[in-house]
């Protein structure tokens, strides 16, 4: 299944996890996730509400432990209880995200990062009951529209910080976003984390069959607009295709080195493919074709890029039809080392370079964690 989010006004963690229990995840299965973790003194209710006339849920997270700090590493034991095991996962890697963003940002070690405002219970009452809201409506695919960003100022633990926090755009990295006239933080770093540990992709409402729609209300007022983020959950519809676009340009005088890099740079600015091939050039020279595959929208900026990467004179365009299979992303465990594994009708396979991190950091043979991988990945998946 898919969801879509539709951040109107902005999202905290809390806000999602209300859309997703109004579009049908049972709060019974959110309370026992989140009870599995043995995190003790909370209470998780909701209420329904209505903001500017649109009729949403609204969660409440109360607590009798009023600490607002901790380590980030206590977060993370207590997440990675949750259970199912998918669960914890996707709660661990929304938390160590959290964790690495803040060590960067104030020069410390992840393992020993003390988290401030973030640090309460409801912190993992959100990252937590989001995930297990997600495994029971069973889905797999994430895609959110264009994130609206605030402006002014917001108070944190070291003081006053310009909006967005620094630690929300840290890990906003890749994800798309627009400006807007709304005073103070729209985005929070919970779900922004949340979004990351998703794998989500920013993209126009992809085409799915609906099932459920969903609103979560916010604790602010809003003028003139409701505060709410919306979910529309789906099944992905198998058959369809789509057109795409190709691009090809003939090389013969680049070295193997810059290709590579060619092919890394198309990649992280959208590409959905890169490869080149190698070919037998005019006079005898030997050279590579450079192959790109793009959305049609994406065409026009990785054309120039190949122009400025390359010196090439030339980029062949050709649209194509495109069919693909139903593909989903699982984070895994490994050991408290997040793995993501591409989920496939036919297969699954870990990200290479998630299980090569892993295996340094464990100090494992790759192909002893690939095999633990496997395996966690398949108790996952029940």
């Amino acid at each position: 299944m898919i969801c879509w989010i539709n951040p109107f006004t902005g999202m905290a963690g809390d806000m999602l996890l209300a859309a997703l229990l109004e579009a049908g995840a049972p709060i019974e299965a959110v309370r026992a996730a989140i009870a599995a973790t043995g995190l003790t003194g909370w209470e998780l209710t909701a209420e329904r509400v209505t903001d500017h006339g649109l009729s949403a849920t609204r969660v409440h997270v109360r607590v009798t432990d009023e600490a607002a700090e901790r380590r980030a590493a206590e977060l993370i034991a207590l997440a990675s209880a949750a259970t199912p095991v998918a669960v914890a996962a996707r709660a661990v890697a929304a938390l160590r995200a959290i964790a690495e963003v803040e060590a960067r940002i104030h020069a410390t070690d992840p393992e020993s990062v003390h988290l401030h405002e973030l640090g309460g219970h409801d912190t993992v009452v959100d990252v937590v009951g989001v995930a297990a809201a997600l495994h029971a409506l069973d889905v797999d695919e994430v895609v959110c529209a264009p994130l609206p960003l605030g402006t002014g100022r917001v108070k944190t633990a070291h003081g006053v910080f310009p909006a967005p926090a620094p630690a929300t755009l840290a890990l906003l990295d890749g994800a798309t976003v627009v400006g807007t006239d709304v005073p103070g933080e729209t985005v929070t770093p919970t779900a922004a984390a949340l979004l990351r540990a998703l794998d989500a992709r920013f993209d126009p409402v992809p085409a799915m069959r609906v099932h459920a729609t969903g609103y979560g209300a916010g604790t602010r007022s809003l003028p003139g607009r409701p505060n709410v983020v919306g979910v529309t959950i789906g099944e992905r519809l198998r058959d369809g295709g789509e057109e795409v676009m190709v691009l090809e340009t003939n090389l013969d005088d680049v070295t193997g080195e810059l290709l590579g890099h060619v092919i890394a740079r198309s990649l992280a600015a959208g590409a959905l493919d890169a490869w080149a091939t190698p070919a037998v050039m005019k006079k005898g020279r030997p050279g590579h074709v450079l192959h790109l595959l793009a959305r049609t929208q994406d065409s026009g900026k990785l054309a120039e890029l190949l122009f400025a990467e390359t010196g090439t004179l030339g980029v062949r365009r050709s649209a194509v039809d495109r069919r693909t299979l139903p593909r989903w992303f699982e984070t895994v465990c490994l050991d408290g080392v997040p793995v993501r594994v591409k989920h496939g009708p036919h297969g699954a396979k870990p990200e290479h370079d998630d299980l090569v991190a892993a295996a340094d950091r464990l100090g494992l043979p790759l192909r002893v964690a690939a095999e633990r991988v496997r395996l966690l990945s398949s108790r996952g998946a029940g």
